[in-house]
């Protein structure tokens, strides 16, 4: 795959994101956030263990099977437990729109992680952007908006919003590590299979413990869980996968943060959210801030043209 084609398959994963932050809203009605979660990455499992067969079958890729390969690729299956799970609990009380936003601040934390984990320091420019994205957040997260019928919303920023904001970290980390691991162990399906399964049983698990669960309402969620499964995380998540086997981390993050973009569009189009001029304002200064700390440095020539983290580590 050329650094072309990773790229083009990095926006259609950001559009299949920002759509998917519509129906895990709508999903939430009928089921827990954490029965919803383990569903549709149980569904995300069996659409690509096809694929993660075919790839095992090769001699080449055996190499993973050491309780290293295993358990880095079970740490990523952690790290998206974590982040969905966060991120579908704010969900119950926050926007899509705002969803997308908050958690598209893992993006200035990509090269911060890749500066602690492959020594690469990152450009100036990340320190002021973050700043920028903090008083986005403020300001996207307090705003006063409309609901369709031109009812005032609530200008506080809701606790939904700090469960999004929570699940940026672990996105970011998942984001800084996964090429790396697919790289290092020369795997791509066999690495997704194993995130979403392991994502899964502990969703699961969890759900089991502490929601209610009735056939009703999985057949109420059902096409939100058909989407974010087998497209969301079985498209989505396995082509980010194979696609930052061959890009660069910041450059697949600063791709990836038109995900935001894409969210609030089909959460104004498809559930009515709406944002006054402050609310724009916040959401701009964050997407400013994401795309500024990510394009200067590939301007410039800086650290956004070093070697990519696996690079990095094979000389």
């Amino acid at each position: 795959m050329t650094r072309w084609q990773a790229d083009a398959l990095l926006i259609s994963v950001a559009l299949i994101w920002g759509f998917a932050f519509v129906p895990q809203a709508w999903g939430m009605e009928h089921l827990g956030p954490f029965a919803f979660t383990g569903l549709r990455f149980a569904l995300g499992a069996l659409v690509v263990a096809p694929l993660a067969w075919l790839e095992w079958r090769q001699p080449k890729v055996h190499a993973v099977a050491t309780a290293g390969g295993w358990a880095a690729m079970a740490g990523l299956g952690s790290l998206i437990f974590l982040g969905a799970a966060l991120q579908q609990v704010g969900l119950l009380t926050t926007s899509a729109t705002n969803a997308g936003f908050l958690t598209a601040l893992y993006v200035p934390m990509v090269p911060v992680l890749g500066w602690l984990f492959f020594g690469r320091k990152p450009h100036w420019v990340v320190w002021p952007a973050a700043l920028a994205c903090v008083v986005g957040t403020w300001l996207l997260a307090g705003h006063q908006g409309s609901d369709t019928a031109g009812a005032t919303m609530a200008t506080t920023f809701v606790v939904g919003d700090l469960w999004v904001l929570g699940s940026s970290l672990p996105w970011a980390l998942h984001v800084a590590l996964v090429g790396w691991v697919s790289a290092r162990w020369n795997v791509g399906y066999v690495l997704a299979l194993v995130q979403f399964i392991v994502c899964s049983v502990l969703a699961l698990v969890v759900s089991l413990v502490i929601e209610p669960w009735s056939w009703a309402a999985i057949q109420g969620a059902g096409w939100a869980i058909l989407y974010t499964g087998a497209v969301s995380v079985g498209i989505g998540y396995t082509g980010q996968v194979v696609a930052q086997r061959h890009t660069h981390a910041s450059d697949a993050a600063l791709i990836m943060s038109s995900e935001t973009v894409f969210a609030a569009l089909f959460g104004a189009l498809l559930m009515g959210d709406r944002l006054t001029p402050s609310g724009w304002l916040g959401c701009g200064l964050i997407l400013v801030a994401i795309v500024v700390s990510q394009w200067l440095p590939l301007r410039q020539g800086g650290n956004g043209h070093g070697a990519s983290e696996a690079e990095a580590s094979h000389p």
